[in-house]
């Protein structure tokens, strides 16, 4: 089923993986790390995860929250001054000047964790890249880049954004230490995570990023999201399918994987409850579809938000239950895990735009096998 997914969905290269509380029932890898080399994808093939990123930084985050270096409900900007003082952008004047008000309420580290702290994505929100054309475009991977003004006020609206990279720099001024130095030190040596890490650039062998022209044909499209101003929280991260399965299988098992214990499962399981009701979340619009596609993962569910990920009220299309988590991450790579069934997958790839149907019809596919 997979393999045969992959081929119509017209993918450079893929690997998909099932896991459960025990081990991996699948793994398998497709297709190429890039068509100029045409060097065979492994199933420990190097991917940059992107957002995937975040449900790492988010255990991280949590971690130091249960040692009471971090406070979930506190004002975060004691830790962070830079969100001390929350401007929330209310328009712009004649001259394209950004308006600005002071926020109603302080923003907390639950606030950055569930997307609901009022920040956005220049690639999401049209309103995030007028700011940023008014005041003067940011490189990319520079704090600027995360720095901007809010779109509502703390706990009023769901909108997906760099709240992480956030969270990943609270980790640092908490701990004193690297972003990437906390977590090889505490989440990936204990989860066995051998092959994650942050990259100054692109590892060799690692797959590469591809788009489609007009016609279909694949092309190379070299991006590559690390090698910033700091170790972004939000999707810097370079790892392996097996690696990340195994942070799957730590999930799965309440915070602990072969007698290393990350989190204990009173954690993992608040990590995993909707935090945002009434609001609904996981609807992603664009301003820059070349980039990333208006996402929904369940359209005709009222989907919630945990610490860190997109659960699902409702048995899933392909078999996940209700209480499911899951993300992505940009270039078209998925998982979820399924705390009620013990069971969980991931399947990674490097495609641009964010979205794509083939992608997501191979990811259905590993999915509907898991359950089979």
């Amino acid at each position: 089923m997979f393999e045969q997914a992959f081929a119509a969905a017209n993918l450079p290269g893929a690997v998909g993986m099932i896991v459960d509380r025990d081990g991996v029932r699948f793994s398998e890898g497709h297709g190429v790390t890039d068509i100029a080399s045409q060097n065979p994808v492994k199933v420990d093939t190097q991917f940059q995860i992107a957002s995937m990123t975040k449900a790492l930084v988010s255990l991280a985050a949590m971690q130091l929250v249960e040692a009471g270096k971090l406070d979930l409900d506190a004002p975060i900007g004691a830790v962070l001054p830079d969100l001390a003082d929350p401007q929330v952008l209310t328009g712009f004047d004649g001259d394209g000047k950004p308006q600005l008000r002071p926020a109603a309420r302080a923003i907390t580290l639950r606030h950055l964790l569930t997307h609901t702290a009022g920040l956005g994505y220049f690639f999401i929100h049209p309103q995030v890249l007028q700011y940023f054309a008014a005041v003067g475009m940011p490189s990319p991977g520079s704090k600027a880049s995360i720095r901007m003004p809010l779109m509502y006020d703390p706990g009023d609206s769901w909108e997906y954004s760099v709240a992480t990279d956030w969270v990943g720099l609270a980790v640092e001024a908490a701990t004193g230490c690297s972003l990437g130095e906390y977590m090889a030190q505490h989440v990936f040596a204990p989860l066995g995570m051998t092959r994650t890490g942050f990259y100054g650039a692109l590892p060799e062998g690692a797959a590469q990023v591809h788009t489609r022209d007009e016609s279909g044909v694949l092309k190379l499209q070299p991006m590559f999201l690390g090698g910033g101003e700091f170790e972004m929280g939000g999707g810097g991260l370079i790892g392996t399918a097996p690696d990340y399965a195994r942070f799957v299988r730590a999930m799965l098992r309440g915070g602990e994987l072969d007698g290393n214990r990350v989190l204990s499962a009173a954690g993992v399981a608040e990590m995993g409850r909707n935090q945002v009701a009434p609001l609904r979340a996981g609807y992603m619009g664009s301003a820059m579809p070349n980039l990333a596609q208006p996402y929904d993962t369940f359209p005709d569910q009222h989907t919630g938000w945990g610490l860190g990920f997109l659960i699902n009220p409702e048995t899933g299309p392909n078999g996940r239950s209700p209480g499911s988590l899951a993300w992505a991450g940009i270039f078209n790579s998925y998982y979820w895990i399924d705390p009620a069934a013990g069971l969980g997958g991931v399947m990674m790839s490097q495609l641009s735009p964010f979205g794509d149907p083939g992608a997501l019809a191979c990811f259905g596919a590993l999915e509907r096998m898991a359950y089979a």
